[in-house]
């Protein structure tokens, strides 16, 4: 089959171009390189892989059969979409809306790749599907969080009234190799401050939680779910939730660092908790993470050490 792979030059999006090349499947890659990059898809080296550099906020056309789509560009890191607030809106509006469209004229299955941060600063801990959220639409962060939200909703709009095969993923924190060091998420700061022997910095008092997801757990969900007939959003995440403060000391113990933590004002409606109920992901998909986050975070920091 040939899948369309959006964003697939960013942390998440190679990885995915990794699988389905894996699974034997062939590959257009798409990216902009906002905040992908090639050193993510330059070690690929197959016939079956095609790498486009596009932004998909514009229209493309292709001659040639889609089967899969699997939309994950979108800025996605705090510091990328606080910096890019109107090319974050624009590609979960228009972005995803090329992409629904593409599908609906290729009669492709589509995948969009929604987020956690849909449910907002959650009043339920854990976040099932069926939570609407708690969200500030004219916050820092509602650019990010409504473009998604609005995600969905266009994606159901096109299931519904266009009859296109459609799929919601919703990402819980995920971490590997690949992440950006300075992209300003939880995982990249901690691992390279305490490599650099550096103060680790823990906004508020560390007490808000966390749940990580190791990335090749969260890739194999992915697939999962678009070769499944459900249609409705699913949480793909770790549901094992620790404190960030607790998170830091782990790092610190990982990477056998002097680094001690220093603390700083918590950013504006920052989520107190975040944790996953995958109860529809094990009954649907049979799917449940498999990497522990020692191992994971043992991998991780070896990539970012190198």
């Amino acid at each position: 089959m040939k899948c369309l792979v959006t964003g697939g030059a960013g942390f998440l999006g190679s990885h995915l171009c990794d699988l389905l090349l894996k699974n034997g499947h062939d590959v257009i890659c798409i990216d902009n390189l906002v905040t992908g990059s090639v050193r993510n898809i330059e070690h690929v080296e197959s016939d079956r892989f095609t790498y486009l550099k596009h932004d998909v906020t514009k229209p493309i056309y292709f001659g040639d059969k889609i089967d899969y789509i699997f939309h994950l560009a979108s800025p996605a890191s705090p510091i990328d979409y606080l910096e890019l607030p109107i090319q974050t809106l624009k590609v979960g509006a228009l972005g995803t809306y090329n992409m629904l469209g593409l599908a609906k004229e290729q009669g492709a299955r589509f995948l969009l790749a929604s987020t956690s941060e849909t449910y907002g600063d959650p009043l339920v801990n854990p976040q099932p599907e069926t939570y609407w959220g708690n969200v500030n639409p004219i916050g820092p962060r509602g650019v990010y969080d409504e473009a998604k939200r609005y995600a969905e909703a266009i994606t159901m709009a096109y299931h519904s009234y266009h009859d296109v095969n459609t799929r919601i993923v919703r990402i819980f924190n995920t971490y590997g190799p690949r992440m950006r060091a300075g992209d300003g998420r939880v995982v990249p700061n901690f691992i390279n401050q305490a490599l650099k022997g550096e103060d680790i910095t823990v906004y508020g008092d560390g007490s808000q939680t966390r749940s990580f997801c190791y990335v090749s757990d969260l890739i194999d969900g992915i697939y999962k779910l678009m070769m499944s007939d459900f249609v409705e959003p699913v949480n793909i995440g770790n549901p094992d939730e620790m404190s960030v403060l607790e998170f830091a000391e782990k790092v610190i113990e990982i990477t056998d660092s002097d680094s001690r933590v220093v603390f700083e004002e918590l950013p504006v409606d920052d989520p107190k908790v975040r944790r996953p109920d995958i109860s529809r992901a094990k009954d649907v998909l049979g799917w449940e993470p498999k990497v522990g986050l020692g191992e994971g975070l043992e991998k991780t920091v070896e990539y970012f050490s190198k």
